[in-house]
């Protein structure tokens, strides 16, 4: 009996608040969520805006190249940090920011590697997109997913 009234109560959570509980009862909550790495990704963004706007990268082009990239990568903090609270909070827009934030970051992986100057920086244009952007994309894919196709996605 208590079995099924525990079952009639989760079947009225929603996805993310059932899969907490169920968590929670198990002992094996996380102190991180996807959602805060996102926060904190974006918020991580800040200081290389500032590096950006104030020496910028060589072989971009001047001020007008700078400009480009300050841009798009503002885009990506504000895309990332917005797609984790609006997880965080459930909110239904997160499955748009998730797919902009995403498509942002596989065009910066696109744009860095074909725009880099053969060598090193073409080498570390690769690790950034192996290891960071293109991760991401796909973190943000899953919680687009997620968020408009329900948690088995």
């Amino acid at each position: 009996m208590k079995d099924s009234r525990e079952r009639e109560g989760a079947e009225g959570m929603s996805a993310p608040d059932a899969c907490r509980s169920h968590v929670g009862r198990s002992g094996l909550r996380s102190r991180f969520r996807v959602e805060h790495v996102l926060v904190v990704c974006g918020a991580a963004l800040l200081p290389w805006l500032v590096a950006l706007a104030c020496g910028g990268l060589p072989g971009t082009g001047g001020p007008e190249g700078n400009a480009v990239w300050i841009g798009l990568d503002t885009l990506e903090a504000l895309g990332l940090v917005a797609t984790g609270l609006t997880a965080l909070r459930g909110h239904p827009v997160r499955a748009l920011t998730a797919t902009a934030t995403a498509t942002l970051l596989v065009v910066d992986a696109w744009f860095d590697t074909m725009t880099a100057a053969p060598g090193e920086e073409q080498v570390w244009a690769a690790v950034m997109a192996v290891g960071a952007e293109l991760p991401l994309a796909a973190v943000c894919v899953r919680l687009a997913m997620r968020a408009a196709y329900g948690p088995r996605h």
